[in-house]
């Protein structure tokens, strides 16, 4: 687990926010998809702001990519920052 994982959490109008700092592994993939299911019937567009990781690992990555619920709300998910086009799950936007 990468204990200096951690992601902060803005909501504006419809829109969320949520920046991921430290590194990306397994347990961060779980962490941001349990944080997506959560409040996913309560916004629009949610933004992942990616520019604060240090480190993006395999296996978190295919942690996240791979999993149902993250694939039924891709539509709706934009990611930015240098590791937003490596995490961004196919559907979903990269800037």
């Amino acid at each position: 687990m990468a204990t200096n994982f951690k992601i902060f959490s803005h909501q504006n109008s419809d829109n969320l926010h949520l920046k991921l700092m430290g590194d990306f592994d397994g347990s961060s993939a779980y962490e941001l998809i349990h944080t997506l299911e959560k409040y996913h019937d309560n916004t629009g567009r949610v933004f992942i702001h990616t520019c604060a990781l240090s480190s993006v690992h395999p296996f978190g990555l295919n942690i996240f990519q791979k999993n149902n619920s993250i694939k039924k709300l891709s539509q709706s998910l934009t990611f930015t920052g240098e590791y937003g086009a490596t995490i961004a799950p196919q559907g979903s936007n990269a800037l």
